[in-house]
């Protein structure tokens, strides 16, 4: 499928994510986020990773129950280097995906893949296209309901 510049490395948040929408080989239009690994500097400061490890890519649902998001629009809890799930407490690494903590624990969330290239993040992956930033507009999958867990 088509590549497509997804945003600038730069407005990749360190404590949150970016959510955006891409379309599947069957033109089915889901939601992805991106997210900053932990411990690689972007702005020209010392760091062993390269810079095209600087992001992740996963598809923007809890492995748990795969109708929740983790990104409900305004970017996904963060802890530690780790995503948080709302809704469950599940735990999700940033750089590898892994649950680490939660009802899921030792599953992966489903990566896409993604490049960085001149300071801007480039969606790479043969199965899916980039669509536009931001959430699925309706969405009746999401019964998602406010959380009790506290951060």
């Amino acid at each position: 499928m088509d590549t497509g510049r997804i945003t600038a490395l730069s407005d990749v948040p360190g404590d949150s994510t970016v959510c955006f929408r891409v379309a599947d080989e069957s033109d089915e239009i889901r939601e992805a986020i991106l997210v900053r690994n932990e411990g690689v500097a972007t702005d020209g400061g010392d760091t062993t990773a390269a810079v095209e490890d600087a992001v992740s890519c996963w598809l923007n649902y809890c492995q748990h129950l795969t109708h929740i998001k983790l990104d409900k629009g305004s970017g996904a809890p963060m802890r530690d280097g780790e995503l948080i799930c709302a809704n469950h407490g599940a735990y999700f690494e940033a750089d590898s995906g892994r649950c680490t903590f939660g009802p899921c624990e030792g599953a992966y969330l489903t990566d896409l893949e993604v490049t960085v290239e001149d300071g801007d993040v480039y969606l790479t992956d043969d199965d899916y296209a980039f669509v536009g930033l931001g959430p699925v507009e309706t969405d009746d999958c999401d019964r998602a309901s406010s959380s009790n867990v506290e951060f």
